[in-house]
């Protein structure tokens, strides 16, 4: 029995001392150079503005805030670091983190509704499909998220009264189990559930509406293309963090004082959960790719001011 523990023991200290830095290291490597030349674009590219590119720009805002805090993660994972007294340390890294979790997908859930808009009302007659509407939404998503997310810093530090140190663990490792399981399975509903059902609403009726439409109409790869990227991102929000949502209430209910899990099966769920961690935020350091493919104008943009910087560069 104690040998089996070890084993368990010794498989989650590889995935939090080898998998976890390398992860976050690759996130960081890719999100940093999307999310600032998307941002870059945005402000001094971009000159006509609509609404789902002040979603897009706000997207990008949101990762890399994100992108910015993984530095000291991966060195306090690869280095095995304990921060002495440092709360403030702890809870903005992973009020950050879950800022941008659940903007995220309200953004993206967004944009899914400004795609459905343009399609219905092309000249954008619509209230939500003005610049103002959108920056007034964008507004209210950073509040809510941040009230959503709150109760969450209640639970992260914990600390050893044997000690002076103050053990920065992750949410579904910290706190009174009993209460941060029903946090955190209404968390799952609200800030993700909720809205994925949302995006996939609005996607469906993208697919119902180009349906409607004449041959003719329904043949436009200009009508086709968002349709694809809006069903892309269901797909790679589902796969990405359906696992982390599903893990974290599992390994929180294995917490709870009434569960009754040997140590080491504990370390198995717990380690499950590790692997799943960086696969949800993985997201941030893709969805770049997403700005620049349903951000039409921002593409434009972007490719005419590369081109005329090679022109210049040959008329050299």
């Amino acid at each position: 029995m104690g040998s089996a523990s070890n084993d368990c023991m010794k498989m989650e200290v590889l995935l939090k001392s080898y998998y976890l830095p390398a992860m976050y290291g690759i996130e960081f490597i890719l999100g940093i150079v999307g999310c600032v030349t998307a941002i870059c674009s945005y402000i001094f590219i971009l000159k006509e503005w609509k609404s789902g590119n002040v979603y897009l720009f706000n997207l990008s805002v949101s990762d890399l805030m994100f992108i910015c805090t993984l530095p000291s993660l991966i060195t306090t994972y690869a280095q095995k670091l304990t921060h002495k007294n440092d709360d403030f340390w702890c809870l903005s890294n992973r009020y950050i983190l879950h800022l941008n979790l659940y903007s995220s997908i309200l953004f993206l859930t967004w944009v899914s509704i400004d795609r459905y808009l343009l399609l219905k009302y092309p000249l954008r007659h619509h209230v939500l499909q003005k610049t103002n509407s959108a920056v007034v939404i964008s507004a209210l998503i950073w509040i809510v998220v941040t009230f959503q997310i709150m109760p969450i810093l209640t639970f992260l530090v914990d600390s050893d009264n044997s000690s002076s140190d103050t053990n920065c663990k992750d949410f579904a490792s910290s706190g009174n189990a009993n209460h941060s399981l029903i946090y955190s399975l209404c968390l799952t509903f609200t800030g993700y559930i909720v809205p994925l059902t949302v995006l996939c609403f609005f996607y469906m009726k993208i697919v119902k509406f180009l349906k409607s439409m004449d041959r003719n109409f329904q043949n436009n790869d200009s009508f086709k293309r968002p349709v694809t990227l809006v069903f892309s991102i269901v797909i790679v929000f589902i796969v990405l963090q359906t696992p982390y949502h599903i893990m974290r209430n599992v390994r929180i209910a294995s917490r709870v004082s009434s569960a009754k899990y040997s140590e080491c099966d504990q370390i198995i769920i717990n380690s499950l959960y590790i692997v799943t961690r960086p696969l949800a935020f993985f997201q941030s350091a893709i969805n770049p790719l997403f700005y620049f493919l349903m951000g039409d104008r921002l593409r434009e943009s972007l490719f005419s001011k590369v081109r005329a910087i090679f022109i210049r560069i040959q008329e050299k």
